[in-house]
């Protein structure tokens, strides 16, 4: 999936996919839903169920390339749908809902509470965790994975932005892309998403 959303890039770029077969590229959107469907609801916090912090790190680690794996099938439907020229019938409007979700929720519930401590609640109970508490806990390679994500959902959020230019969506799913690009102005430490955000309200405005 990674591959498949650099190669749609270049594609796009290219100003070729257009002259894919219109039912391929249907079916190939209709198999990128379930991969972002499948991390769309995907809670990163630390599952302190596990008995030991090997199998935390592992079952975090699992989630995490699940999570990242969706975004990568979030890249490459935008791509598609973004592409010049495209046709009416890859404007799926339950994959475009889709990708809203899965971007939402995991900015609220993964990206603010790594780049904000205001964000960042104890599953405990006991109210805001301490950066070093946070720190302790999170490896380096896990960090590289969150800026990994971080930027494939500021791209995300970008490639959103063009889609509105192109297509006319639902009165429902613009007021979810209105929130979305409205919160990150509020979040400490996230300058490239608040950049991308800017782009996304000015695409909004004329609605």
């Amino acid at each position: 999936l990674s591959e498949l959303g650099s190669e749609s890039a270049k594609i796009k770029a290219m100003g070729i996919m257009d002259k894919l077969s219109t039912d391929k590229t249907v079916k190939v959107l209709n198999i990128l839903e379930k991969n972002i469907q499948d991390g769309s609801k995907l809670s990163t916090l630390l599952n302190h169920n596990n008995d030991t912090e090997d199998e935390e790190r592992l079952w975090r680690d699992l989630i995490m390339e699940r999570v990242t794996k969706s975004a990568d099938a979030c890249l490459t439907a935008i791509n598609i749908m973004t592409s010049p020229n495209m046709p009416k019938a890859v404007y799926i409007e339950d994959i475009i809902e889709r990708v809203i979700q899965y971007t939402k929720f995991h900015l609220q519930n993964t990206l603010y509470p790594q780049y904000d401590p205001v964000y960042r609640v104890d599953p405990h109970g006991g109210g805001v965790l301490s950066s070093k508490a946070k720190r302790a806990k999170c490896s380096t390679h896990k960090q590289r994975v969150i800026v990994m994500l971080y930027n494939k959902v500021c791209d995300i959020v970008n490639s959103l932005s063009e889609l509105l230019e192109i297509q006319l969506l639902t009165d429902t799913t613009i007021l979810q892309v209105s929130s979305m690009g409205i919160t990150p102005f509020f979040v400490e430490n996230v300058s490239e998403l608040q950049l991308c955000a800017i782009k996304l309200v000015t695409a909004v405005s004329p609605f």
